[in-house]
C-alpha cells in the first residue's frame, strides 16, 4: 500500500463517512422493527451498501491489515474509524431532530445499557466473534465467484452476528450516539470493541498466511 497524500486521505475519509452513514441506516432499521430476526436481516442493507459501493468500513478493512505495510495501513485504518464515527454520529444527530427520535432513542438506550454494563472481557470476546463473521461476509463478497453466494454470505454473516448479540464497533457508534450516552466509560468500551473487532478480523487471514508459509517450508 503506497504512502497516502492529503487528497487520497480525504477521499478515504469521505468513503469512511459514507460507510458510517450506511451502517447507521442499517441500525435505524433495526431500531424501527420489533421483530429481532427481521431487524437483523434488514440491518444487512448497511454492509450491502458498503460492499457494492466500495466504501471504507473499519470492520471490513481491518481484515486486510496483514496484506499491507503497517506504516501506511494503520493511519488508513485510523482515518476509516474516524470517518465511520463521523458518519454514524451524523445520522444519529439528524434522526434526533425527527419524530422518530423518542422511540429510537429509547431502544438505543436499552441496547447501550446492556453493552456498557457488560464486562470488558465479555465485550472484547463478543467483538472478536463479530468480526470473524464480518471477515467471512466481506471476503466472501470479494472472492466468491458465485453471484448468489457472495450476497448470501453478506446477509447470513451480518444477520448471525446481530442475532448472537456480538459487538460491532461501528454499529455501536450509532447506538451510543442515538442514545446520547457518551462518557469516558462509553469511549473505553468502544475502544475495547474496536480492538476485539480488529483481532477477530485478523484471525482467519492470519491462519491462512501461517498455513501458506508452513506449506512453503514443507
Amino acid at each position: 500500500m503506497k504512502e497516502k497524500n492529503f487528497p487520497s486521505l480525504l477521499a478515504d475519509f469521505i468513503y469512511a463517512v459514507l460507510a458510517g452513514l450506511a451502517i447507521a441506516l442499517g441500525g435505524a432499521v433495526f431500531l424501527a422493527l420489533d421483530n429481532k430476526i427481521i431487524g437483523a436481516l434488514f440491518f444487512t442493507v448497511g454492509l450491502f451498501t458498503v460492499c457494492v459501493n466500495g466504501f471504507n468500513l473499519f470492520t471490513g478493512k481491518v481484515g486486510y491489515a496483514l496484506e499491507n505495510p503497517p506504516a501506511a495501513y494503520l493511519p488508513f485504518l485510523l482515518t476509516v474509524w474516524l470517518g465511520n464515527l463521523a458518519g454514524t454520529c451524523a445520522v444519529a444527530a439528524l434522526l434526533r431532530l425527527t419524530r422518530l427520535a423518542p422511540a429510537f432513542a429509547e431502544k438505543a438506550a436499552a441496547l447501550a445499557q446492556i453493552k456498557l454494563a457488560d464486562s470488558a472481557l465479555s465485550v472484547f470476546i463478543l467483538a472478536v466473534f463479530c468480526n470473524i463473521l464480518m471477515y467471512i461476509a466481506v471476503d466472501g463478497f470479494r472472492t466468491n465467484g458465485h453471484e448468489l453466494g457472495k450476497y448470501l454470505g453478506l446477509f447470513f454473516g451480518v444477520s448471525v452476528f446481530i442475532l448472537c448479540g456480538f459487538e460491532h464497533c461501528v454499529a455501536n457508534m450509532f447506538y451510543f450516539a442515538m442514545a446520547g450516552c457518551w462518557s469516558t466509560h462509553t469511549w473505553l468500551w468502544l475502544l475495547i470493541m474496536t480492538l476485539g473487532n480488529a483481532l477477530g478480523g485478523l484471525l482467519l487471514p492470519g491462519c491462512r498466511l501461517l498455513r501458506d508459509r508452513l506449506n512453503k517450508g514443507a
